[in-house]
Formats: C-alpha cells, structure tokens, sequence
C-alpha cells in the first residue's frame, strides 16, 4: 500500500508541467538518496534509476564479494555463499548488483519519504510562480474572478494560480461577480509567508498603454511611440504619441477608422474618456494642445518654476478646466508644468455673461443671482451689497465674494 502511495505522488510531481525534466530528475534522486543516507549512513554505493516517462523509479546497491566470515558492513560487502544466492558465477572480489525495495524502508521512512517529497513539490510550484510573475511585471493577465471581498478581488489565472486585485487598484465603476474574466496588469510580486503574493491593477497608466499596444498594431510595431500617459482611472486618460514616420498619423492611428480602436479601449476602462495628442518639443504647443478642446489666445511661461499662464476668450475657460478640473489638472500632468488659467477679456468688451464664471461661483449662487434679474457681471457689480443681500437669499459674506471675483475680471 505504501508502495502504491508512493508511487501516486511520484506521478503528480511527474505531471507538473511547471517542471523542467532535468529539475524533476535531480529532486526526486536528491530525495531517495537523502533516504539512503538517513538508513545506511552513505548512499555512495547506491544507483537512483528514475523513470520520468513511467512515474517509477529503481534503487540498486553495489556491494563486493568477500570471503565467509569477513563481512564487515553488510552495505558495503557480501559473503561469497549470499553473492552465489543472486548468481553461482560470482567470485570473491567481484561487485554485487541487487535491487533494494521500497517495503525494505520500513512503514515510517517510507512516510517520510512522501512527505519530503510533497514538500519539494510544493517548494518547486511556488519557485516556478514567483519566477514566472516576476518575469512578466507590467504585462497584462486575464483571470477569472474567484471571491470577492470589501478590500480586493481574488483572481485565478488559468493555470490556478491567486491573483489579487486591491481596491485601490480597481477603476472605482469596476462592478465583477464570481466567474466574471479580468483583465488586469502585473504590478507586484512578493513572497508572503513562503507563499507568492501577486498583486494586479487595472488603475495604473502602463494597463492604458499595454491595451494601446494590443488594439493599435503601429505602437506595438515601434512605429508609433506612446510619450507619456496619465490617467485619472474612471474619469479621464490623456496620452500623448509621436510617429518618426511622416507618413503616419499617430492620433489617427490610435483612434482608428470611426474610432474603432480607441472604443475597444474605453469600454475596457468603463467609459473612461481618453484624449490622444500629438507630442511636441514645442512646450507651448504642447500645453495647447494638453488643453484641447480649449482654444487658446496666448501662453507665458516661467521656465524656472515651471509654471504656465494660460489666457484664454472667457467661453474657453469652461473648456480647459473641464468638468471637476479634470481636464486642466490632466494637462498639467501630462506636460509637467502648473497650468493656471486666465480670462483674455478685450478692453472694448463691455460685460461677461454670468454663466462664464461656473467654474468658480456655485451654479445655485448663479441661478439666486439671475432670478433677481442680473444675467451678467457689470450688472450685478453694479448693485451694492445691501441690495444684493436684500433680493437674494445669499449670506453678505457670500455676495462680497463673489463681487470680489467678477471685479478681479475688470481690474
């Protein structure tokens, strides 16, 4: 029975296909010889013959003839009476080949044997693991999800192996149940209580790139370069391309006919909006174009501090700041300079539409203002603040606000 035991966990090792054929011989020789040791005191006379293709294994012992009588270690030396048992043609001085059989062990070492064995196994698959994700950080894996948790999703790769995805690591729309597949980038991998720990992400901007690298075959190819990406995961992704090649169109590319390629793309990012722009040197172009759809009138820019002055007609503001900041706050990630963001009013103009100053007023400030009638910044500068307060049912620390920030137009 024990034979049997053995030889079934021989055959699991044997079926690993983690393994390499000369590993697995080299561990399970290590592992009966490390037997024969623990029995004999030397394995030095012993051959390990194992059988990968059949899943069983040999064990024979050299020993030499001597006379009867002079046998000192019977592991080493046999009687010529015992020698001529095996074979009537053996002499004194000649070597003795017999097999030694697993029962010959004993019940306990057979135990042993199985355990430090399933042991190696364990030690090689989780070697193998950590060596395999270590070797593709910044790839791309697809698992199928197993359980999900308030903290992280545990995925499974389709040889079996845990993947964890964190929460923070998560587009905050994603929504998975059990036996949904992910797609998801390899960002870590640890060893966590001798046991691999291998953690993905969908939020990190080299997942963006990968899906570009899969969708656009230009970028995979090296004809188009991806310069620099960045991404607020859920909301909004700006990256920005350059193509050596005159003769292609790196945005166009990117797109793709109807913008067949981006939309594989952005439904894999549950509708994250993704802006692709052509790369320049031009640090004022850039930023231009860091900026789309805002049209802009004129750039100062202090190298130094690398800050930069945006000036643009009062209906672009809205544009450029984009909805939550994010467009303004994208840009300025994407170019690496601080972008602030001024109104270009022409002396000549006489009024700014309230609607123009959303981005810093409240929308229920504007709509308490407009119902008293003033649709626009000279006519509500014009009333004093007692009057304001009066017709509207805004607090006098609210009105002076925002009278301060319709006068800084002006000024």
């Amino acid at each position: 029975m024990e034979n049997v035991n053995m030889i079934d966990t021989f055959s699991e090792f044997r079926e690993l296909k983690s393994i390499d054929r000369a590993t697995m011989m080299s561990v399970l020789e290590d592992v009966f010889r490390s037997l024969l040791v623990k029995k004999y005191g030397t394995d030095e006379n012993y051959d390990v013959i194992i059988n990968v293709d059949k899943g069983d294994f040999e064990i024979w012992r050299n020993r030499e003839v001597v006379e009867d009588g002079n046998v000192e270690d019977s592991n080493l030396e046999i009687s010529l009476t015992n020698a001529k048992k095996i074979e009537d043609d053996y002499e004194v001085g000649e070597e003795v080949t017999d097999e030694v059989k697993l029962e010959d062990f004993g019940r306990r070492m057979i135990l042993a044997l199985r355990q430090n064995l399933t042991s190696r196994i364990l030690e090689l698959e989780k070697d193998h693991i950590y060596n395999k994700y270590k070797d593709i950080i910044g790839d791309i894996i697809t698992g199928e999800v197993y359980q999900v948790w308030n903290r992280e999703i545990l995925l499974l790769d389709d040889e079996g192996n845990e993947l964890i995805l964190p929460k923070p690591e998560q587009i905050p729309s994603d929504y998975f149940r059990k036996g949904d597949n992910v797609r998801a980038i390899v960002i870590k991998v640890d060893m966590k209580n001798n046991n691999p720990l291998i953690l993905v992400s969908r939020t990190t901007p080299i997942f963006l790139q990968r899906l570009f690298e899969l969708e656009v075959p230009e970028i995979f190819d090296g004809l188009i370069t991806i310069k620099n990406i960045v991404r607020i995961p859920g909301e909004r992704a700006k990256v920005a391309v350059e193509s050596y090649d005159e003769r292609i169109d790196p945005v166009g590319a990117c797109v793709g006919m109807k913008g067949s390629r981006i939309h594989g793309i952005v439904r894999e990012l549950k509708n994250e909006n993704i802006d692709v722009i052509n790369f320049t040197n031009n640090i004022q172009l850039f930023i231009q174009r860091a900026l789309s759809p805002a049209k802009i009138s004129s750039i100062k820019l202090n190298e130094e501090g690398l800050r930069a002055d945006v000036f643009l007609k009062p209906e672009e503001v809205s544009l450029a700041i984009g909805k939550g900041g994010l467009n303004i706050k994208l840009a300025s990630m994407l170019t690496g300079y601080e972008i602030d963001v001024y109104r270009d009013i022409d002396e000549d103009e006489e009024d700014i539409d309230l609607e123009e100053f959303a981005d810093e007023i409240e929308s229920w400030i504007l709509d308490e203002i407009k119902a008293i009638g003033c649709d626009t910044a000279k006519s509500v500068i014009d009333l004093p603040v007692t009057e304001l307060v009066k017709r509207t049912d805004l607090e006098e620390e609210t009105v002076r606000d925002v009278l301060k920030i319709l006068r800084a137009e002006f000024e």
